[in-house]
């Protein structure tokens, strides 16, 4: 892709994705587009084993934008980063087509494996702001990761993923997450979980109180037979007494 074609494309990116933009120069002072930029020339140089000089533009691009993204990382067209403070590239991600990062995301590797040990993301995915992806497995594609999860594992397609560690909340949506750009109306299984919770202790609260109301009656009933059985003992005594004196 030739770079005035390239520039065109990220305008349309940006545009698409972030209602902040106002004109197309705009473009020039989105870290994103700085980064990403950055990245595609370091990644050249590091296919052509350059190490030192891509990973001396990856670093100065981490200093100056403050989204690392390591040059042997492997990214399809259409990324876009929204502020990027704190976004992490790891060296064997591998990121699909019109995939959307937050600040704060990381993908990440879980130690000092060698081989593929960061996250393939599938197309379409968004990851909201400082979602944690950490391991090597896929995020199928038109997924969405909420913000602050913490995600160890495989997301099969078409998923929204909440929590720490992350679960997955929801299958099958068919909207694709870069046409909403929605971080914020997930799914919430702790809430809905504290909800049925609640429903759960108002029905055994309930229950307690009918078994006491119950007792209440039985313990009634016993006092009642109690009286009756001393007065019933008192009629007989006095009967015995009669009976006696003849």
């Amino acid at each position: 892709m030739g770079f005035v074609k390239y520039i065109k494309e990220e305008m349309r990116i940006i545009k698409e994705r972030d209602p902040a933009i106002r004109t197309s120069f705009e473009v020039f002072l989105y870290p994103s587009f700085k980064a990403i930029l950055r990245y595609r020339f370091a990644n050249k140089l590091y296919r052509k084993k350059l190490y030192f000089f891509a990973r001396w533009i990856s670093q100065r691009t981490a200093r100056k934008t403050g989204i690392e993204i390591h040059p042997g990382a492997t990214i399809g067209k259409g990324l876009f980063i929204d502020h990027g403070i704190g976004v992490v590239i790891g060296e064997t991600a591998i990121i699909g087509d019109n995939v959307t990062l937050y600040q704060g995301v990381t993908l990440g590797g879980t130690g000092k494996e060698k081989g593929k040990r960061h996250p393939t993301i599938g197309n379409n995915v968004m990851i909201s702001a400082g979602a944690k992806v950490l391991g090597s497995f896929t995020i199928g594609e038109n997924s969405k990761i909420g913000a602050g999860s913490v995600v160890l594992s495989e997301v099969p397609s078409n998923s929204t993923v909440v929590g720490v560690p992350g679960r997955i909340v929801k299958r099958d949506n068919i909207k694709i997450p870069r046409e909403d750009m929605d971080q914020i109306h997930l799914p919430d299984p702790y809430l809905n979980d504290v909800t049925n919770l609640k429903k759960e202790n108002e029905y055994l609260r309930g229950e307690i109180k009918r078994i006491c109301n119950r007792f209440d009656e039985i313990q009634s009933t016993c006092d009642k037979l109690d009286e009756l059985d001393i007065i019933l003992a008192k009629l007989e005594n006095k009967n015995n007494n009669q009976t006696s004196s003849k």
